[in-house]
């Protein structure tokens, strides 16, 4: 009987000792996916469940400070027929000016940041000064833009001093300026940080492959850089675009009762007891945050394919 090659009866036990390694690969990766699972369900449980509920409960009324727990829609028709249309455009016009703002500043720094910036002292130095605004909360730090913004702050008295003007400048706080301004440093960090973390993702292969075909620095930066940094784009403006819908701090610290959006109508409703008409405004903002993402993403798709963007960005 012919004996079996040496070759041959070495490999058994490199096949078993792979089937082991295997068999050990699939048991983690089992255990990864059961801790995702957990997490997911959480997390459906915590957030996604209560805005059903939120939603739910818009359908009910408040009748003498107490709520009426019986399905109806004058909760809803209250909302579209008390004149509330001008507060939320004016609402959706300062969060979509704030945001587009934030991106059209966040994404030349990001792409400066992570691409440009040859120092990484100069880059840690950046990063950590983008994470200093979450030391404080936001009313600690609108509070100190009244003190520099006011008629007797540091700017007005720079103004006045040098002789720039005759008198101080009422409309740098107290107005749509003001709340403008407080929303957009509050919220800059948020849309520059998913921004660089998809341009650092970028392999620079791909934008050196760009400049030996021949493409322009311009070209590179619409056909290459551009498409792969929109997961990170799209992720910064729902960062942004979310809390400016929402704000209610600067409007109050820095509008001063003269700026008045959604969240004013909400805290006033949750002051008079009227916890439908809360839900119904909090789901309207939802709906109308998931309707400008949808738009957003339509946008987005003209400018590479979003998939696409992820999957090299996974890679």
């Amino acid at each position: 009987m012919n004996k079996m090659p040496d070759s041959m009866t070495q490999a058994k036990p490199a096949t078993g000792t792979g089937g082991r390694s295997l068999r050990a690969l699939r048991a983690r990766l089992a255990g990864v996916n059961l801790a995702v699972s957990a997490i997911l369900l959480a997390w459906i449980l915590l957030v996604i469940v209560p805005i059903v509920v939120l939603f739910v409960f818009s359908f009910f009324s408040t009748v003498q400070f107490r709520t009426v727990y019986e399905p109806t829609l004058d909760t809803w028709i209250g909302l579209f027929s008390s004149g509330r249309w001008e507060v939320t455009l004016r609402t959706l016009r300062i969060a979509l000016t704030v945001t587009l703002f934030e991106l059209a500043i966040a994404w030349p720094f990001a792409l400066w940041l992570a691409k440009g910036c040859r120092s990484q002292t100069t880059r840690a130095v950046c990063l950590a000064m983008l994470t200093i605004p979450f030391f404080l909360d936001m009313s600690s730090r609108a509070i100190v833009w009244r003190a520099i913004l006011g008629q007797s702050g540091l700017v007005n008295t720079i103004l006045t001093g040098t002789g720039l003007t005759d008198a101080p400048v009422e409309w740098l706080l107290y107005s749509e300026v003001a709340v403008h301004f407080g929303m957009i440093v509050s919220l800059f960090p948020p849309m520059v940080m998913p921004i660089y973390l998809a341009i650092t993702l970028i392999d620079d292969t791909l934008i050196e492959a760009s400049n030996d075909l021949g493409a322009s620095p311009g070209q590179t930066l619409m056909r290459v850089i551009l498409p792969l940094s929109l997961p990170g784009v799209m992720a910064g403006v729902v960062f942004c675009l979310g809390p400016a819908l929402a704000a209610w701090v600067e409007p109050g610290m820095l509008g001063g009762g003269f700026v008045n959006l959604i969240s004013n109508s909400i805290e006033s409703a949750y002051s008079a007891l009227r916890y439908p008409v809360v839900a119904a405004l909090s789901a309207f903002v939802i709906g109308l945050l998931l309707v400008l993402l949808g738009i957003m993403y339509l946008v987005a798709r003209r400018f590479g394919d979003l998939s696409g963007s992820f999957r090299m960005q996974r890679s």
